[in-house]
């Protein structure tokens, strides 16, 4: 019985002090302040240099950090540009991965629900990868919240718009999509690219200007949207100057970003961001002075070589151990929130990519699986804007095709059998190209003929003997060239801006319609083109996105009329290159935007047609006079006026009468994407707060809400808004 007992005391004793020796940073428990204060004090001043990168991992303390994945509309483990598929110099297998469409498709969608399912998918996509197959990371680069306030800029493909409101509302839905809600994120999302960042030319040393209202008010919506309300904790600070100081050193981090907004997480710079402080701003002499500038500023991750730096500007005291550990505090918050110092047992999305969580998978990858497929599609579907419908000259409307009526299709385009795929997609399982999505919907009782468009003559004869001729022309998002070599000038991508906004395939649909009057067009556009002759010649006219691996099947969806076209334009078309103010002239109040243009549009914001009709009726709002802290409901009823179900994509528009400052002719302040059958009523509820009223006061740096007469707009698009109903601001 001694022995017994004193062997009972004896290990009660050394499990006892086991559980004293456990470091706090590694109690799942213990408050995540105190958690990082202990790891922060367990870490070597080498161990904190190294965590600046983006893999924050600190193997002598048993710390495995994860890094960053491209994600815009997809998981990207391939792709053109080979994300994370290089190790060394070995070249790692390609991970196919569900592709949506392009951001700018997703944001023609209007339906931040949809952002967050296929955020979701992402996410699930992500943590998958990195659990099966140990690849990837989980913070995921998306999405990107900059406003694509010009279309020359070269990589309007990755924005969701030009208006803040819009963007800001899908980049927080599509946070939410990515991270989820609970203890734990499934994964980060990590904004891109802080501030003002829409001019791709002379980008590392360019300097965007502009007042303090329009960076509150404008410029800043998105990221403070997703940020305030997505509860996103990372971003990613852009190339370029703001009024001459550069992003990555500017103050605006720490007193705006961080103390105001409440961002305490990952601050990163974009890749080679550091050098050019150094080579292309030439705001410092020195790579130590320019990475001490960064670490006041509150970058905690790099994407250059920064470590010679940074050990020097130690040496050198510009800076201290004490402004790693305050910046290295972010990352490890972010580490927390996705459980990478706690035991997988009790982090659930640890466990995704295996049964239970002990290595054996029973399921097939989630991107080889139908309802991933299926998600695709139906984004896709409603990507998809109708900007042209009208009878043809001897006939009905061409669109949508009747396969009962028709023998013969003329499918057009250099572009028509490609899925093309832009730099920051993923590798997809699979893609549907334009020409076999019609094929498949068409069926066997349908000839379906292709031409490329390389011979006119041949183009001439196609269309000339079909019942029904399909133009696809657009841009190449890869531009089909170097890093920064765009050989048709009207392509764009990242490191190159548009030299034109003329589209030099729109001979084939002059061609093709000289031929054969019943021609549609479909750009696959990746920005806007100023496409007058298409718009003034031809009588249906369809407008998409490109990359996703739906492409075909989501176009025959909606030429055929299975599915009605509902997408809205979320950029201004201008209807000459002309009608914009100069490139680098970043005060949007010179005629930029829908909010400031001067000229009429070739297609308006918000814009987009469907295959039935819909009226606006009863409008009301709930408040007549709206106080301060105080939400007016605005209620309007909407019925579909046509034969076949649709959505409708109710907008909310004000704009001010009395107001003692200047203000856009008009600014979004609400949508709600809405579907109805055939003879359907629906009362849509907007909500418009008096904060959402207010404008930014350069006497008391604060929002302020003025004394003013509001009109309340509501309709189908920014240049058609049938009721109006005034309200007084107090």
């Amino acid at each position: 019985m001694m022995k017994i007992g004193l062997a009972a005391i004896f290990l009660a004793c050394s499990l006892s002090a086991t559980a004293q020796t456990t470091p706090i940073y590694a109690d799942s428990s213990a408050p995540t302040e105190a958690r990082i204060t202990d790891l922060l004090n367990h870490m070597t001043l080498e161990e904190k240099v190294d965590a600046f990168s983006t893999d924050p991992t600190v193997p002598r303390l048993g710390i495995v950090g994860t890094g960053h994945v491209e994600g815009l509309h997809g998981l990207a483990l391939g792709g053109p540009g080979h994300w994370e598929g290089r190790e060394g110099r070995s070249f790692l297998t390609v991970i196919p991965t569900t592709t949506f469409p392009q951001s700018r498709g997703l944001g023609q969608t209007w339906d931040p629900a949809l952002l967050t399912q296929a955020a979701g998918q992402e996410a699930y996509e992500t943590r998958y990868a990195f659990g099966k197959y140990h690849r990837g990371g989980l913070v995921v680069r998306a999405p990107n919240a900059d406003l694509s306030r010009d279309p020359r800029w070269g990589r309007s493909e990755e924005s969701y718009g030009e208006d803040p409101f819009l963007v800001g509302t899908l980049a927080t839905a599509y946070t939410r999509g990515l991270q989820g809600d609970g203890k734990y994120w499934e994964t980060a999302s990590l904004l891109k690219h802080f501030l003002a960042n829409s001019n791709e030319n002379l980008r590392t040393s360019s300097s965007s200007n502009f007042d303090e209202r329009l960076f509150q008010e404008y410029y800043s919506v998105p990221f403070r949207m997703a940020i305030e309300d997505g509860h996103a904790n990372a971003f990613m600070t852009a190339y370029n100057s703001w009024n001459g100081v550069p992003m990555i050193e500017n103050p605006v981090l720490r007193n705006v970003v961080m103390k105001d907004w409440g961002e305490n997480g990952i601050i990163c710079t974009d890749g080679g961001a550091l050098t050019a402080l150094v080579k292309d701003h030439k705001a410092f002499k020195t790579m130590p002075e320019a990475v001490a500038a960064t670490v006041h500023a509150g970058i905690n991750q790099y994407l250059d070589d920064y470590k010679p730096a940074m050990e020097d500007a130690l040496k050198q005291g510009l800076i201290t151990e004490a402004d790693l550990d305050r910046n290295l505090r972010g990352v490890f918050r972010v580490m927390i929130k996705l459980g990478m110092l706690d035991p997988n047992q009790i982090v659930p999305y640890a466990r995704i990519g295996f049964d239970d969580g002990l290595g054996k998978n029973l399921a097939p990858d989630p991107w080889r699986q139908p309802g991933p497929k299926a998600l695709a599609r139906h984004v896709t579907d409603e990507s998809i804007v109708l900007l042209k419908n009208d009878a043809a000259a001897d006939g009905p409307k061409l669109l949508p095709l009747d396969t009962a009526k028709l023998k013969s299709i003329a499918v057009i385009g250099p572009y028509a059998d490609k899925v093309l795929i832009d730099w920051y997609s993923g590798t997809p399982p699979f893609t549907v190209t334009p020409l076999a999505g019609i094929k498949a919907r068409a069926g066997s009782g349908v000839n379906v003929q292709y031409a490329s468009g390389d011979d006119l003559n041949a183009v001439t004869t196609l269309a000339k003997s079909a019942d029904a001729v399909i133009v696809v022309i657009g841009n190449n998002p890869t531009c089909g060239a170097g890093w920064n070599v765009c050989p048709t000038p009207s392509d764009g991508k990242e490191a190159i801006d548009r030299k034109s906004m003329t589209l030099a395939q729109e001979d084939l649909a002059k061609a093709a319609y000289a031929a054969n009057p019943k021609t549609i067009v479909v750009l696959q556009a990746s920005f806007p083109f100023t496409t007058t002759w298409t718009q003034d010649h031809i009588s249906a006219i369809l407008e998409m996105t490109h990359n996703s691996e739906e492409q075909g099947d989501g176009l025959a969806d909606v030429l055929f009329g299975d599915y009605d076209p509902a997408g809205r334009l979320t950029q201004t078309w201008v209807r000459d290159e002309a009608d914009l103010p100069p490139m680098m002239d970043y005060n949007i109040r010179d005629g930029r935007t829908y909010m400031y243009a001067k000229q009429k549009p070739l297609y308006a914001f918000g814009f987009g047609l469907s295959y039935t009709t819909f009226a606006y009726s009863d409008l009301k709002v709930s408040k007549s006079t709206l106080a301060e802290g105080e939400t007016a409901t605005v209620s309007v009823a909407v019925k579909n006026t046509g034969s076949r179900a649709g959505d409708e994509v109710v907008q909310l528009y004000v704009s001010h009468q009395n107001s003692p400052v200047d203000w856009p002719t008009e600014a979004l302040k609400g949508f709600a994407r809405v579907s109805l059958q055939p003879g359907e009523t629906k009362t849509v509820s907007l909500p418009l707060t008096a904060k959402a009223l207010e404008y930014w006061s350069d006497a008391t740096k604060s929002f302020t809400l003025a004394k003013d007469t509001v009109v309340v707009k509501v309709g189908g698009s920014s240049d058609s808004l049938p009721l109006q109903k005034a309200i007084s601001v107090k």
